[in-house]
C-alpha cells in the first residue's frame, strides 16, 4: 500500500495545477473586466473549519481590538464608520497554523496572476483577522487605497457557516467605478473574494446581525509602495526640520 507521505508530491502538484487554472482562466479575466472575483470552496470543509476554529480562539482570548480609522475626524464616532474588531497576524504565531496554510495558498494564487495583471507585486500586508460582533455593526462606503499607498489587490476570506444575508445582513457591496451595477457579496464560509484596492472599487460592509468573521490581506504594487514610502520619509524629515528650535 502506498504511504500517505508518498502521495504528497502528487497532491501538491494537483493543488498547484488547480491554482494555476483558477488564476489564469478565472481570476485574471475577471479582474481585468469587472475589477473583482470570488471563488467558493477555496480551502475545503476540513481546512476551512480549522481556520475558523483558530479565528474563534483568537476572538475568545480577547486578541481582537476595535478597528482604527486612517484619519480621525473630530466629533465623528468611530463605530458610526466601522464597527469591526481586528487583530494582525503573520501566520507564524502559535495556534495559527491553519491561517498560515490559507495565506500560503492565497500567496501562490496571486503570484500566478501577477504577470497577466501588469503589476509588480512582491509583498503583502500581514493578515487582518476581523469580527463584526453582530450588533448591527458595519463599515461605511470607502476605498482601501485612495491615496496611492501601494495596496494593489485586496483578498478577503470569509468564515461564516450557514450565513443568511436576509436575516444576518453583512453583505459586502462593491460599487465598481464606471459600471452600471453594484455587486453584493455574501460573506459565506470558505469564500475568497479578490478585488482592486484602489478607487476602482469603493465598497461597504452592510450592518451585520450575527457574528461575522473574515481574514483580509493586501498585496502591494512594489513601485507605488516604494514611492509612498519615499514621500512619507520626505514628509517626516521636513516635519522634523520644521519643528527644530
Amino acid at each position: 500500500m502506498q504511504r500517505a507521505q508518498d502521495k504528497m508530491p502528487f497532491l501538491q502538484h494537483a493543488l498547484d495545477s488547480q491554482l494555476e487554472s483558477l488564476a489564469l482562466e478565472q481570476v485574471v479575466p475577471a479582474l481585468l473586466d469587472r475589477g473583482f472575483f470570488y471563488v467558493d470552496h477555496f480551502l475545503g470543509d476540513i481546512a476551512g473549519h480549522m481556520v475558523l476554529g483558530q479565528v474563534k480562539r483568537m476572538h475568545s482570548c480577547g486578541l481582537l481590538n476595535d478597528g482604527q480609522l486612517a484619519r480621525r475626524s473630530d466629533g465623528v464616532c468611530r463605530r458610526s464608520i466601522r464597527g469591526d474588531q481586528i487583530t494582525w497576524v503573520n501566520g507564524t504565531e502559535r495556534g495559527s497554523e491553519a491561517v498560515n496554510f490559507l495565506l500560503t495558498l492565497i500567496d501562490k494564487l496571486i503570484s500566478l496572476c501577477v504577470g497577466r495583471l501588469g503589476k509588480s507585486i512582491r509583498a503583502r500586508s500581514k493578515a487582518m483577522v476581523a469580527c463584526y460582533p453582530g450588533n448591527g455593526a458595519g463599515y461605511v462606503k470607502h476605498v482601501d487605497n485612495p491615496n496611492a499607498d501601494g495596496r494593489c489587490v485586496t483578498c478577503i476570506y470569509y468564515l461564516n457557516k450557514n450565513w443568511n444575508a436576509k436575516e444576518h445582513g453583512g453583505l459586502l457591496r462593491i460599487f465598481p467605478e464606471g459600471k452600471p451595477f453594484v455587486a453584493d457579496i455574501e460573506p459565506l464560509f470558505d469564500r475568497l473574494l479578490i478585488f482592486w484596492s484602489d478607487r476602482r472599487n469603493p465598497h461597504e460592509v452592510q450592518p451585520s446581525y450575527a457574528t461575522r468573521y473574515a481574514i483580509t490581506v493586501w498585496y502591494f504594487d512594489s513601485e507605488e509602495r516604494a514611492e509612498a514610502k519615499r514621500k512619507f520619509r520626505d514628509l517626516t524629515a521636513n516635519s522634523q526640520e520644521g519643528s527644530s528650535p
